[in-house]
């Protein structure tokens, strides 16, 4: 069980071909996407320029470009598994959790009164 703030941030190992990353995620149940920041996406080995596939963002994220990649993500112990991103070129933005696909792969369970959630995987 995770503690929970103003926000529910939660650890995850991002990997792309060899170099992994440990890093903490925003889980966003009204986000549409993942979002990946650009600098993370540099430090995992991507290029920007080999990306073809745009993906249209919205919110505070709408005016950046984005373009779509597939990352290996492991969540505690739980199996690896494959996660899409919105990789924008806001080198501000957040890691983003979102709909598409993190809220697909995983259950997420908010005990506010407790100020505590619990992820559990929905793939066997």
């Amino acid at each position: 069980m995770g503690a929970l703030s103003a926000f529910a941030y939660i650890p995850i190992k991002l990997t792309y071909q060899s170099p992994s990353l440990e890093l903490v995620g925003l889980l966003d149940t009204g986000a549409s996407v993942n979002v990946l920041p650009y600098e993370v996406g540099l430090e995992l080995g991507l290029t920007w320029e080999a990306q073809n596939l745009i993906i249209p963002l919205g919110g505070n994220l709408a005016s950046s470009e984005a373009k779509a990649i597939i990352l290996k993500a492991q969540i505690a112990n739980f199996e690896p598994v494959d996660l899409a991103f919105a990789w924008t070129s806001d080198r501000n933005a957040p890691l983003i959790l979102g709909q598409t696909n993190f809220f697909q792969a995983f259950d997420v369970c908010f005990y506010r009164a407790e100020l505590a959630f619990e992820v559990s995987t929905r793939l066997n």
